[in-house]
């Protein structure tokens, strides 16, 4: 009952959603502006969470291939630009996840669907029931990620040789992950600050919910999202 409850809530949710929505999407699998970005930024770490099973579903999520980040050519070279900026400060960024093929996007949409897989729940939401993600819109159908020009990362301390303390998980939904969340202590404030900024400074917009996520102000595909795989077959010339 829970389940179809859930399954009417979502069918109703994207029936009141404006028809022209769906039809303003336009799908393509042409990789050919896209770079590796261990090669755009080579002091950049990766951690490609929906690689490996640490994340909010907790299984290897549909497109990732290889524990890679890509993205386009403009929004790589911006981000080099904040690595250089920040390496220059004593951090390292380190990469959660970067373009995300619309296949992953489904795989979020289908789990959604499910509410009684909630094994992650006590990691990533614990402040909320599975049948509210949707509605809410932490799950969405198309994310701005498959667009090809929005990366999710966070600051690595050169000094310490330790991921930076942002008072919060990546992909934890809740208020929490607010950028301005007063909750967090004043250290991990500033060092939420000290990431926005360098993104800020080199042409990367924030989100309002996610102290994690940035997306180029001038993406070169504000309407496209991409279907390829995450593997590095999809942005290496052919032999």
């Amino acid at each position: 009952m829970k389940r179809f409850l859930a399954i009417l809530l979502i069918a109703l949710f994207l029936a009141a959603m404006p028809a022209a929505l769906a039809d303003d999407v336009v799908l393509s699998d042409d990789a050919s502006d896209f770079v590796l970005l261990s090669e755009a930024v080579p002091d950049a770490i990766l951690e490609i969470r929906y690689y490996s099973t640490y994340n909010f579903v907790g299984d290897r999520i549909d497109g990732y291939e290889e524990p890679l980040a890509l993205l386009t050519k403009e929004a790589a070279e911006a981000l080099k630009a904040v690595s250089d900026d920040l390496v220059a400060q004593g951090y390292r960024l380190k990469i959660f996840d970067a373009y995300r093929p619309q296949m992953a996007v489904t795989h979020f949409m289908n789990w959604a669907l499910d509410t009684d897989d909630t094994r992650m729940k006590p990691y990533f939401y614990p402040e909320l029931e599975k049948d509210v993600l949707f509605p809410q819109g932490y799950i969405a159908e198309h994310s701005g990620h498959s667009r090809g020009s929005t990366v999710d990362l966070t600051l690595f301390d050169m000094t310490s040789e330790r991921e930076v303390d942002m008072g919060g998980t990546f992909d934890y939904f809740g208020e929490l992950s607010h950028p301005d969340y007063t909750g967090v202590t004043d250290e991990q404030y500033a060092n939420r600050m000290i990431l926005r900024e360098a993104m800020l400074a080199h042409g990367f917009k924030p989100l309002d919910e996610e102290w994690w996520h940035f997306t180029l102000k001038d993406e070169p595909f504000p309407d496209t999202y991409f279907t390829f795989p995450v593997n590095s077959d999809s942005v290496l010339p052919a032999a």
